[in-house]
């Protein structure tokens, strides 16, 4: 890339682009284009309602031409976020994925059901470390620090609002994932019901 790569907040516009990015990253950080047979259905998941609900929490890589190839996403309350997005983003996800739009059996219905039947957060776990994130990185911009910069960012930004500790799950496939996030000073808290490993860190 011969321009220089930055982080920047989010801007409306930067969606189609960090669409590619989460369905790149998608498959335990490898690519999923293969796997689904909707692509969009992984972002109505964990990416759009993060841009929707709290956009300024929303840091994005841009790769220098304004077009971004990372981003990290976060709520500072995961129980508010729930609330919020029962209204203000599963009703138009689920008319978009209704149930019987991919076989039970595909990883596309099961995303669908996903979607459809959201579980409800480990009540120690957002009583201690009520915030999350997401992040992702395509490839071309790992291993230049922007990982660790982005999550700086984002816990400042949680700790400016009063947030006590933040949590996040990773596939413990994404064996690069779960490295980092132990280099970074997260504490494996245990498996959520879904096999994602759950890490946590005091903002205090």
């Amino acid at each position: 890339m011969s321009e220089p790569v930055r982080i920047r907040p989010f801007r409306p516009g930067d969606e189609p682009a960090l669409m590619e990015v989460c369905l790149r990253t998608g498959d335990a950080g490898g690519d999923a284009s293969d796997l689904l047979e909707d692509p969009d259905l992984i972002s109505y998941l964990w990416l759009l309602p993060y841009l929707r609900l709290a956009p300024e929490l929303a840091s994005v890589v841009d790769r220098g031409d304004g077009i971004g190839v990372g981003y990290v996403l976060g709520a500072l309350d995961t129980v508010a976020f729930d609330v919020a997005a029962e209204t203000g983003w599963w009703p138009e996800a689920r008319a978009r994925f209704p149930l019987d739009v991919a076989p039970a059996d595909s990883l596309d219905g099961l995303l669908v059901h996903l979607l459809h039947h959201r579980g409800a957060p480990d009540a120690d776990l957002v009583t201690r470390y009520p915030s999350h994130l997401h992040i992702d990185l395509l490839p071309e911009v790992q291993g230049r620090g922007l990982g660790r910069a982005m999550i700086d960012r984002l816990l400042g930004q949680l700790t400016d609002r009063g947030s006590p500790g933040v949590h996040l799950g990773t596939s413990p496939a994404n064996t690069r994932a779960v490295a980092f996030y132990r280099h970074l000073g997260f504490d494996e808290w245990g498996r959520d019901s879904g096999g994602s490993v759950v890490f946590v860190r005091s903002l205090r």
